[in-house]
């Protein structure tokens, strides 16, 4: 954003200028004030808590864990110090990442230039005061109510006020409220509300709060938990009727139900996907990305079609002029006019930046004026009786200034039009003179590109520029592929999909079109996401799955962003989708070891929580088998490096097809062994369940080792894991305290053989049935 579009208006006749408030006055209404609250930026540290402890699994838990401690013995609610730990370190993480975002936000914190003693100044929004004037262009949020006292055509976006997404004109005397944000034209509005008298409040939220698509993922797990809950609400009403109808006694019925139900239950499911989102967060953050909804990094992995914006993504910002082209030769004239034009002009996009650099001048008193939209592709003065016209080449009749408009296209440069006209609106006004224009590739750009490449992810170019420029840009960097013009994308959606789906750069899109070829890629079945900075590609970020804006962008583009690049890097990119798909290949992962569970529980409820043969395990049992066997290898896998496949689309069906066989393995294993040691060798309900826990533990860290054991150094980490997490067990069993304490008995002949056994009748079966169970054959 340019000073020139926020300055204090050294050409309204005096009188009629708004003042605002003086430093003096400010200064004492803030100390009268106070200095307010700043406006969060991210979740609150109350909601972070709640979303971790106040959960429906959550609930069930404890409701189980209560009448454990009621009605059995308070080792079998051990469970609820593994709900406790579980939930505290979820929202410790969470707020960490909090923290770290928060911090990160400050550098993208919306502001608003106000005029003090007559002086434009930058300020945050929670030092606008009332009566304060403020000044806005294109990009900028409006910060608080007020009343509009200079209207240069101005045209704001109200849709998260309204709902409707077309442009509103605002003039003078009109009412604005805050949380809207300015398209086109520049103005003032003194302030007349602000903090809990306004919009102001919600500002940090309100912006982004129409859109929170849920990833893949969060839409798999969610379904994933409406199965699993449907399952469980039949078998505990089977088991409940079962234990009722052979009036089991309380002391025996509670132990049988809850080591049921806590079975059932993926408790730490939900908690170890929010977990991965907070430290990936953080992660990014430490390379200067600003996650502003956790589940956008998870959201990268899934996208296969990135469209961009050429200006401030392909290639710096930044602008220079590097050739000026005059009717007949005559430079000096147009050089002078040119440099007055941009001098005066109420707001400075990146071109009128470059020109003012190359031609200064004093402003001048502006009698008239059409701010320059994306829409319009050009923006007019009147000064001195004069009308000038600057923009697009193609809004003149260039005569002979065609030829070289056309040489310098081919030769990648940026070229814009000046001319004079008696009516600024006029079309097809005569050219005077062309701006030859520079931009320069960001260094990272062609390295994400081919980074983008590898990984099979289609990218697409989408400028306001000429396609001939956009090409030459595009293919510098490695995007190659065909160009046309998008002023006149085809209306019907099939062809328009087409044509979407044929191209890789769309030169001359308006801002609405870049919304229409982002919605027809997504019916496409497309994944996609759009980077940007400005004005023109907000609604294509607001259609796009995932949106994408650089930090140097406007205040609206930052707003409605999931992820927004603070540095502005576009080479940032590339490590975020690393990220994302490391997530998702870890969780889908770790997600088979807590299905394998539920799976497990439902055969045994099945299988023998109906009959009147005691249940082969207790609830302490279970804490310690699964805190071995999927909560421990769960937490150090989610996070931990990995490679290997990932897959977005038939998550459930690939969860199933190895959750099914592989609890269903293990049931078997757990049952036949146990009910050897109970009926043919003749030992006690005691020892039996110690050989059903063992073979449960085996079986489970197998199940590890054939889910992760895919790569050298990964292979290695995982079983020297496993080792150690076997290596505990045994522990338990030897050590006399733990042993009594999990009602575990000494691990003779009589554990060892018959469990050894279940757990090779559960394996081999497993190896058997598919080699996706054979340690290093699994890939995904």
């Amino acid at each position: 954003m340019s000073d020139t579009g926020t300055r204090d208006d050294q050409t309204r006749p005096e009188g009629t200028r708004p003042v605002g408030l003086t430093e003096a006055d400010a200064k004492r209404r803030l100390a009268e004030r106070g200095r307010p609250a700043k406006p969060p930026t991210s979740r609150s540290y109350a909601s972070i808590v709640r979303a971790n402890v106040f959960t429906v699994f959550n609930l069930i838990l404890a409701v189980a864990g209560a009448a454990t401690l009621v009605f059995g013995e308070w080792q079998d609610a051990l469970f609820l110090g593994v709900l406790v730990a579980n939930a505290s370190i979820g929202s410790i993480q969470e707020i960490r990442a909090k923290r770290a975002l928060d911090r990160l936000s400050l550098l993208v914190a919306p502001q608003a230039t106000v005029v003090r003693d007559g002086k434009p100044r930058r300020v945050p929004l929670e030092e606008v005061l009332v009566e304060d004037l403020v000044r806005v262009e294109p990009g900028d949020q409006v910060i608080a109510d007020g009343t509009v006292v200079e209207s240069r055509a101005l045209r704001l976006d109200e849709s998260i006020l309204t709902g409707e997404s077309f442009l509103v004109e605002r003039i003078d005397g009109d009412e604005l409220r805050s949380g809207s944000f300015v398209v086109e034209g520049t103005g003032a509005y003194a302030v007349t509300a602000v903090g809990e008298e306004s919009y102001a409040e919600r500002l940090a939220g309100v912006a982004r709060s129409f859109r929170h698509p849920r990833s893949p993922l969060e839409r798999a797990l969610n379904h994933l938990l409406f199965v699993l809950v449907g399952v469980m609400v039949p078998l505990g009403l089977v088991l409940g009727y079962a234990l009722w109808h052979r009036e089991t006694p309380l002391d025996e019925a509670v132990p049988t139900a809850v080591a049921a139900v806590v079975t059932l239950v993926p408790e730490g499911l939900i908690l170890l996907t929010s977990l991965t989102f907070a430290v990936a967060a953080i992660r990014m953050a430490r390379r200067g990305a600003l996650a502003q909804q956790l589940n956008a990094i998870e959201s990268l992995a899934s996208v296969d079609l990135v469209c961009l914006d050429k200006t401030g993504t392909l290639t710096e910002p930044e602008l220079r002029v590097v050739d000026l082209v005059g009717r007949d030769g005559d430079t000096d004239g147009a050089a002078s006019e040119l440099g007055r034009y941009a001098a005066s002009a109420s707001a400075r996009n990146a071109t009128l930046a470059a020109v003012a650099a190359a031609y200064p001048a004093e402003p001048a008193a502006v009698e008239d004026e059409v701010p320059f939209s994306s829409r319009r592709r050009f923006g007019a003065l009147r000064i001195d009786g004069t009308g000038y016209v600057l923009g697009a080449p193609e809004h003149f009749e260039l005569g002979g200034l065609g030829v070289d408009a056309e040489r310098a296209v081919a030769e990648g440069r940026r070229v814009i039009a000046f001319g004079q006209s008696p009516e600024l609106e006029a079309e097809r006004p005569p050219a005077h003179a062309l701006v030859l224009l520079a931009e320069r590739l960001r260094p990272e750009a062609s390295a994400t590109v081919e980074f983008f490449r590898k990984q099979g992810v289609e990218l697409k170019v989408l400028s306001g520029d000429r396609p001939e420029t956009v090409a030459a840009i595009a293919r510098d960097t490695g995007i190659d592929g065909p160009a046309i013009d998008a002023s006149r994308l085809p209306e019907d959606d099939a062809e328009l999909t087409r044509v979407a789906l044929g191209h890789a750069v769309l030169g001359r899109i308006s801002p609405e079109d870049k919304r229409r070829v982002v919605e027809a890629l997504t019916r496409s079945g497309r994944y996609v996401a759009m980077v940007g900075d400005g004005v023109n590609d907000v609604p294509a970020l607001k259609a796009a799955r995932l949106a994408i804006a650089q930090g140097s962008g406007t205040q609206m583009a930052r707003a409605v962003a999931d992820v927004v690049l603070v540095t502005g890097e576009f080479g940032a990119v590339p490590s975020m989708v690393e990220e994302g798909r490391r997530i998702l290949r870890n969780v889908q992962r770790v997600a088979k070891l807590f299905v394998t569970k539920s799976c497990f529980a439902a055969f045994l409820v099945l299988s023998i929580g109906i009959t009147p043969t005691a249940y082969p395990l207790l609830p302490r049992h279970l804490t310690l088998a699964a805190s071995l066997t999927i909560g421990i290898p769960g937490f150090f896998l989610a996070l931990a490096p990995s490679t290997g496949r990932w897959r977005p689309e038939g998550f459930l069906r690939d969860l199933a097809q190895f959750s099914l066989p592989a609890g269903t393995a293990a049931g078997l294993g757990v049952l036949s062994s146990y009910l050897f040691t109970l009926n043919v060798l003749g030992e006690s309900v005691f020892t039996a369940r110690t050989v059903a826990v063992t073979v449960l533990v085996i079986v489970g860290l197998y199940l590890v080792l054939a889910l992760e054991a895919a790569g050298r150094v990964r292979s290695a980490a995982v079983s020297t894991l496993v080792a150690a997490l076997g290596a505990a067990y045994v522990a338990v069993l030897l050590v006399p305290f733990t042993r009594e304490f999990f009602e575990l008995a000494f691990p003779g002949p009589e554990v060892v053989f018959p469990a050894l056994a279940g757990a090779a009748i559960a394996i081999a079966g497993l190896a058997v049935l598919d080699d996706r169970f054979i340690p290093g054959r699994h890939t995904a």
